[in-house]
């Protein structure tokens, strides 16, 4: 008998070069046996070396997709990454309104690049989403920026942090630690009681990072999707990152795309 797929629907922005974004959410849930849904919330002129352009599509057009996939399909879980404006903001939560699976939120401001993707409004306009979330995953600089924008040094500082946001807004915090320096990269999950759960793991010596935010937490909504347990479903999340950037192709003169389509399922 053939299993149904959990229904995934993804809302973030497209990336030209196929590394991060839409396609790589779609990439990361399809491999992971999910269903892939989108609203695109920007299109964008990328590649491995920066963004070169944005055009953000307007709000009521993102809240339109929403719906449009909710209302027929459904969804099993909902991954939120770069949103663009805080009119999108609000209007993906409004749109998600009477959705109440798992959502996760990835508060995507500044790409692999570099390049600013979240001005204050935007950060500000999170807070609703925030709300909503199962888990929140920043990077360190997000994490930062969302606890009042002194830097993180030290894993108590980040633990701290990363408490503090789950127990404002009643939701696991995933920081993740790939933008700390040191041979190994160690993530914190820090559920709304303040518990936590430690991941470590050598850092890859590698240029072809671009999308693995994105990936991450597609991966995560998948296996949510599936039923997983919170704290499997990063885990196991987490690996899938880590062979789809031990499987990059090696494309580009920047940071580079992961290799989704060679990670063995199963």
């Amino acid at each position: 008998m053939t299993r149904t797929p959990p229904r995934i629907l993804a809302i973030a922005g497209s990336d030209s070069s196929g590394g991060a974004g839409i396609q790589a959410d779609i990439k990361t849930i399809a491999m992971l046996g999910g269903y892939a849904m989108s609203a695109i919330t920007a299109v964008t002129a990328q590649n491995t070396l920066g963004v070169q352009g944005v055009e953000l599509l307007p709000p009521e057009f993102v809240a339109q997709q929403v719906d449009s996939c909710l209302s027929d399909i459904g969804a099993d879980a909902v991954k939120i990454g770069m949103l663009g404006s805080a009119d999108i903001a609000r209007a993906a939560a409004r749109a998600l309104a009477a959705f109440d699976g798992p959502l996760v939120f990835d508060p995507v401001m500044v790409a692999t690049s570099g390049s600013v993707l979240a001005d204050e409004a935007t950060v500000a306009a999170f807070r609703v989403l925030m709300d909503r979330a199962a888990i929140i995953a920043p990077n360190l600089p997000e994490l930062a920026a969302l606890s009042g924008g002194a830097a993180l040094d030290g894993r108590e500082a980040i633990y701290e942090a990363a408490a503090a946001l789950a127990a404002r807004h009643d939701a696991h915090v995933l920081a993740k630690g790939g933008h700390g320096g040191g041979e190994r990269v160690q993530d914190i999950l820090v559920s709304p009681d303040g518990s936590a759960l430690e991941f470590d793991h050598a850092r890859i010596a590698t240029r072809h990072t671009h999308g693995t935010g994105c990936t991450l937490s597609s991966a995560i909504a998948t296996l949510l999707g599936h039923g997983q347990r919170m704290d499997h479903a990063v885990r196991l999340a987490r690996q899938f990152v880590f062979q789809a950037i031990e499987a990059a192709p090696g494309f580009g003169a920047g940071s580079g795309p992961l290799g989704h389509q060679a990670v063995r399922r199963g």
